[in-house]
């Protein structure tokens, strides 16, 4: 392994196991806005492995059809849990695109990974031999490591003993591994770190790989691939209180309803890869959209009589990109689907937009909450939506009135979008928001 949490934290980005850090200041980027002194960030290759698609394109089209990706859970029986359903990934073999080697040692979210950033560098055109290693970097999110790995390696402890226990638990489980995996399959020896701040991190990650790359690093893979859809890592999902209990796939993840009761998890996400836009257009890759924006904060303390930081998040992202609200053309919301979570971004968006000044989406519904995946799958829906022009939906809800928000429900809406915020949360109080634009012709 040759990244650790403490590699995000010791360059702007706190990296955390719970709720008691933020994920760092944002004022440095600002300044280097302002200034002019910040060189442009763009990406130029996108790899998915999400519940509605395997791939960017199929994940794309299934959900602009609106395709749902949660069901039953499949990979152990929930029976005896509240929660039930998930947004699992379909149709993956590992084997079918990992050398056999790498299959004892890696838990199935690092596996997926591992297939995102291969598709991702393809698709941005790299090819490995002709850079050097000390010029490419890898910097994900994770909101818990490698779960399921490590459930199975504790029951061997437990009922055969320590004899039994692979060698690969030293590092499967932890929180850096996609991070350390990634770097050594492709030999990418430059600046790297992992950032965990639950669902909010897929953002924070992509900040942070933004910081290096105008620090000099040409290229950063980047983003979030999660999943914890065992019996270890369910409990602790449920012990949050923000799961859902319905059994129905198709009304069971209903932000911004009148009868939102919880959120879906899933697992799996999007890896990016970002450049020095003078970089890229040197060497003649496509780009999807340039970094514009991104800002963080955290939630008071409750019962402070504080505000909550995402309209703070908001306003501090589009003036690193150096736009107005007038500029955005959609929103990618968080959606928890918690009544007074979802309140309080509405609250957030209409303070900034005006009521129903912005139009916004949150096809997650489609795939659930991927935790620290979530954010950075939104990103590169974000992005395609600025290719295409076209607004995903979201699916099987029916927005409460209250709200006074402009949601994109049933059916893709085809508007042009030159830039668009997206948003997330993580347990505990950590607030992002980025904002990604169409490059410059």
């Amino acid at each position: 392994m040759t990244t650790s949490e403490g590699t995000a934290a010791s360059a702007d980005t706190t990296a955390s196991t719970g709720p008691a850090a933020s994920t760092g200041p944002t004022a440095s980027e600002s300044t280097a806005a302002s200034s002019g002194a910040a060189s442009s960030v763009v990406v130029t290759g996108i790899g998915v492995t999400a519940p509605n698609g395997l791939g960017t394109e199929e994940f794309w089209a299934a959900t602009l059809a609106g395709k749902n990706g949660i069901g039953p859970v499949q990979r152990f029986d929930a029976t005896g849990y509240p929660a039930k359903l998930a947004g699992e990934v379909p149709g993956f073999v590992a084997t079918d695109y990992l050398p056999s080697r790498l299959i004892p040692q890696t838990d199935h979210m690092t596996r997926l990974a591992l297939v995102a950033a291969d598709w991702a560098l393809a698709d941005a055109g790299v090819k490995l031999d002709e850079w050097k290693q000390f010029d490419m970097g890898v910097i994900t999110a994770s909101s818990s490591g490698g779960f399921e790995f490590g459930q199975n390696e504790l029951q061997k402890l437990w009922s055969k003993g320590g004899q039994h226990v692979s060698a690969y638990q030293s590092f499967a489980w932890f929180y850096a591994v996609n991070t350390g995996q990634i770097s050594i399959r492709n030999g990418m020896q430059g600046p790297s770190g992992v950032v965990v701040s639950d669902q909010a991190g897929g953002l924070d990650a992509l900040a942070q790989a933004r910081r290096q790359i105008r620090k000099g690093t040409r290229l950063i893979v980047s983003g979030g691939v999660d999943g914890s859809i065992c019996p270890w890592g369910w409990i602790a999902q449920v012990a949050a209180g923000r799961l859902t209990d319905s059994d129905d796939p198709d009304k069971a993840y209903r932000p911004f309803a009148a009868d939102a009761d919880g959120y879906v998890p899933g697992e799996g996400g999007a890896l990016l890869i970002l450049e020095d836009a003078g970089s890229a257009r040197e060497r003649g890759a496509k780009v999807y959209g340039e970094i514009a924006g991104y800002a963080s904060t955290f939630d008071p303390r409750p019962g402070s009589g504080r505000e909550p930081g995402l309209r703070r998040a908001v306003e501090a992202a589009l003036a690193d990109a150096g736009l107005t609200a007038g500029d955005i053309d959609v929103v990618f919301a968080d959606a928890a689907a918690v009544p007074e979570l979802d309140r309080a971004e509405a609250d957030a968006i209409t303070a900034v937009f005006g009521p129903r000044g912005v139009p916004v989406t949150a096809p997650k519904t489609m795939t659930g909450r991927l935790y620290s995946g979530a954010a950075s799958l939104d990103t590169a829906a974000a992005l395609l939506s600025i290719r295409d022009g076209v607004i995903p939906p979201t699916t099987h809800v029916a927005p409460a009135p209250e709200y006074d928000l402009d949601l994109v429900v049933d059916r893709p809406r085809t508007a042009p979008v030159n830039a668009a915020l997206v948003l997330a949360r993580g347990y505990g109080g950590f607030n992002s928001a980025m904002v990604v634009r169409g490059a410059a012709r």
